[in-house]
């Protein structure tokens, strides 16, 4: 291609693009693995629990960035002026080097987890191939056979084929085969299917307390206590994935904390760099001192800008109270929705904290989810039947009635 022929050079901060254009660059230029989620919008900026589009439209947004990730809302000054601050002075070196932040942010996230130790990297998908890949190492100084990871069916870990592996999802694995041997599935909540699936040859278990890509399923007292129990008595690992659940999204700080069954290996993402990428596992020590010097890496894994931005938005977390919050408004969540789904064609309603998903009678989450778009809300979907909604750690109760209003007609006309 001639140098003429490259198109001239655009500042996305004055690039007002319209659908159609939006459109036709993904068609040109991206790999289309979004083309069948993308909505009729185009985001250009966030305000608090509103997201705007490039038409100037403002949307309550109820799915906090599309997938529980601005779990502080959009642009939280706090977050926005520690980013800029390091931006300024440090944005990355290898960890070849110290950096300050990264160091911070252990010792505060580990504060939170007494007796581990933390590895940063990029991603859920990415913490979550640390841990299994932790696990493994740990029952090799013990066992050569003892290599097993049962997951459960229905649940999301990821899409490395690691992580897709231990996903439960069979439409996720097809074309993807062969996938990476040694994972067991049991059927989420299934007490005496777990118990038959863990042996002598198993080296963890790995949950999520929450099924949240599934439509928000929480899981009961007794399978999570069953899992712990299990791992006890063969010496395994319960590895439990927080991606979307940590970080106070349940009323928690992590969702474990409802059950009381501490992990070994705990992996978090999404809300923890409050739309920053950053990802973590937390490992109680004896099993991280399974990882030597080689065994594991990550090239921006830690990086400075990423770890100070996490670290602003966990003291924001714990300054403000929001996991606090988080639960208070849960329970106004819970309450609302029985209100909002009575007589709207809705078969059944699960509430954790500010996550909630909402079974239809019919399969028609898309259209209730494009009626409440146009009404200026937005929501997620979680399959044709399920609507899930995941507002920010900071909304009110004001706005979230404001949302739940538009929901509520939605549901009515679609019925």
């Amino acid at each position: 291609m001639k140098s003429s022929e490259h198109p001239e050079p655009v500042n996305p901060a004055s690039k007002h693009l319209s659908i159609d254009e939006a459109r036709a660059l993904e068609r040109d230029h991206l790999i289309g693995v979004y083309v069948t989620i993308r909505q009729p919008m185009v985001i250009e900026r966030g305000e608090g629990e509103y997201l705007v589009d490039t038409e100037g439209r403002r949307y309550l947004d109820l799915v906090s960035g599309g997938r529980a990730v601005t779990t502080l809302g959009h642009c939280p000054e706090p977050v926005v002026e520690a980013l800029c601050e390091q931006a300024r002075s440090l944005m990355h070196v290898s960890n070849d080097f110290y950096t300050p932040s990264q160091l911070l942010l252990a010792r505060e996230l580990t504060a939170h987890f007494p007796g581990s130790r933390a590895f940063f990297c990029n991603s859920g998908a990415e913490a979550n191939e640390a841990a299994i890949k932790l696990a493994r190492k740990h029952a090799h100084a013990r066992s050569a056979e003892k290599v097993e990871i049962v997951t459960a069916l229905d649940s999301f870990h990821g899409r490395t084929l690691a992580t897709l592996t231990a996903t439960g999802q069979p439409k996720y694995q097809k074309g993807f085969e062969p996938l990476v041997p040694g994972f067991r599935y049991v059927k989420f909540n299934d007490v005496e299917g777990l118990r038959a699936a863990v042996n002598d040859k198993t080296c963890a278990v790995m949950l999520e307390p929450v099924l949240g890509e599934a439509g928000v399923y929480p899981a009961t007292q007794g399978f999570m206590g069953a899992a712990r129990e299990c791992c006890d008595r063969v010496g395994a690992l319960l590895i439990l994935d927080e991606v979307q659940t940590g970080m106070g999204r349940t009323g928690k700080m992590f969702a474990w904390q409802h059950y009381g069954a501490r992990p070994d290996i705990m992996t978090l993402a999404k809300g923890l760099g409050a739309g920053f990428p950053i990802g973590a596992m937390l490992a109680d020590e004896r099993v991280a001192a399974s990882f030597g010097p080689g065994d594991h890496a990550s090239t921006f894994g830690g990086n400075a800008l990423a770890c100070a931005t996490a670290l602003a938005a966990l003291h924001m977390l714990v300054e403000e109270r929001l996991v606090e919050k988080a639960a208070d408004s849960g329970a106004h969540l819970a309450g609302r929705l029985a209100e909002v789904t009575r007589d709207a064609g809705v078969a059944d309603v699960r509430c954790i904290g500010l996550m909630a998903g909402i079974t239809l009678a019919h399969p028609r989450a898309a259209a209730v989810k494009e009626t409440c778009r146009k009404g200026g809300v937005l929501i997620a979907s979680a399959g044709d039947s399920i609507l899930r909604l995941l507002p920010p750690l900071t909304i009110s109760t004001a706005r979230l009635d404001e949302g739940l209003g538009v929901l509520r007609e939605a549901l009515r006309q679609h019925a």
